[in-house]
């Protein structure tokens, strides 16, 4: 039986305030709560003087005027975006405006596979389709200011072009939305994907951080065993689809509603969203079928 996973939702900070949360890194919340950004998307200040901004956040213009207040006269040497959700990236444009800063991600907004014809992204409103960066990141790359320098781990999985930021001589790693502390990461497909994200969960239990920032709730001091958690977590939900399924269950909401006993009725299309995550790679790795193009209102079947 998988060790359940331990939330911690005991969050509190106060929208667009700047708050030093670790040496040389400050916080500033965005007042953009939702059943999908907790609190809100946390924006990180590295360094004293000249600056990285990871993750400006949405295009927000008190979120925005909070960032820029809590400069003063710091300097912008890099704005670093992760993924490009928009509650992410948006912000990057009037920061870069306002600063002279270049912008610095793993590439623009794409699927993690080739579209089916006709297939529209569920999700396809959340990305941020304006944004291109300055400068594309490789993986493991390491962007220099004054006093950081922070390592580009890719961590593909929540979306095609995630990005972790390890801020290297420290334990802290910036984990985005592939890792949080109150919630487990929506993997939506074609958005993002169930096997990448599993393959970088793995990439980062080979790591040496154990304190991670993530884009949403408060700081993961328990890294490791919260990773080992959400493992065992996706591979007990993956054992239970493949249940229902060898059960009789054929579609998508009839499983939701077989494994998510008490859902959130405002996460259940995250839910519907997660399964269909899952049954992807099932299929991928030949475990299960379905008839045509996978989508979320496929009938799905073991092959064996």
């Amino acid at each position: 039986m998988s060790e359940e996973i331990q939330f911690d939702r005991n969050f509190e900070a106060r929208p667009g305030v700047a708050e030093e949360i670790a040496p040389g890194v400050r916080r500033i919340l965005c007042d953009n709560p939702s059943p999908f950004t907790f609190k809100g998307t946390n924006t990180y200040i590295v360094g004293r003087g000249s600056v990285a901004i990871i993750d400006p956040g949405p295009a927000d213009s008190r979120h925005i005027d909070a960032i820029l207040s809590a400069l003063g006269n710091e300097t912008v040497a890099q704005i670093l975006v992760s993924h490009t959700h928009r509650d992410h990236s948006p912000a990057a444009a009037a920061i870069r405006k306002a600063t002279g800063a270049k912008t610095y991600a793993e590439g623009p907004h794409r699927p993690a596979r080739e579209l089916h014809l006709g297939e529209t992204p569920p999700l396809d409103s959340g990305g941020d389709g304006d944004f291109t960066p300055d400068h594309k990141l490789a993986d493991g790359e390491v962007i220099e200011g004054k006093d950081y320098a922070l390592e580009a781990v890719f961590t593909p999985g929540h979306t095609a072009n995630h990005v972790a930021f390890a801020l290297r001589g420290t334990d802290v790693l910036f984990s985005a939305d592939h890792v949080m502390g109150w919630a487990t990461s929506i993997v939506a497909p074609p958005d993002g994907s169930m096997s990448d994200y599993m393959a970088s969960l793995h990439k980062l239990e080979k790591r040496p951080e154990s304190l991670y920032l993530p884009g949403h709730g408060g700081p993961v001091t328990n890294a490791h065993k919260l990773l080992h958690q959400y493992i065992e977590h996706r591979e007990a939900r993956e054992t239970a689809i493949l249940r229902k399924l060898s059960r009789g269950e054929s579609d998508i909401p009839g499983i939701v509603q077989a494994i998510y006993i008490g859902l959130d009725p405002r996460l259940a299309k995250a839910a519907a969203l997660t399964t269909y995550a899952h049954l992807e790679t099932l299929v991928e790795r030949n475990l299960v079928a379905t008839d045509g193009a996978l989508s979320l209102g496929g009938r799905y079947r073991l092959t064996a």
